[in-house]
């Protein structure tokens, strides 16, 4: 049978090695566990700040100044432009 996980070997220094023990057994949990959570939290981590990054490329290359509801009002305008071009 094939397996589901994969394993991976770290290190820590004896005093972290420590908590993570400890805190392993204070929340009943396996260490595991407790890597698999703080990978997630990395991760989200890592997606939000690129995400603002990502949000404060799209401010600095805006130089209209536009808001969202001027996005909105803009996609209304230009579609009825559209219509009424494709009328004509």
């Amino acid at each position: 049978m094939q397996r589901t996980t994969r394993q991976f070997t770290i290190s820590l220094p004896p005093e972290l090695a420590e908590q993570v023990s400890a805190l392993a057994q204070a929340e009943s949990r396996t260490i595991s566990e407790l890597f698999r959570e703080a990978f997630r939290t990395y991760r989200a981590a890592h997606v939000r700040t690129l995400l603002n990054q990502a949000q404060e490329i799209g401010r600095r290359s805006n130089p209209m100044g536009y808001t969202a509801d001027d996005v909105e009002r803009l996609i209304h305008e230009t579609r009825l432009e559209q219509e009424s071009e494709s009328r004509e």
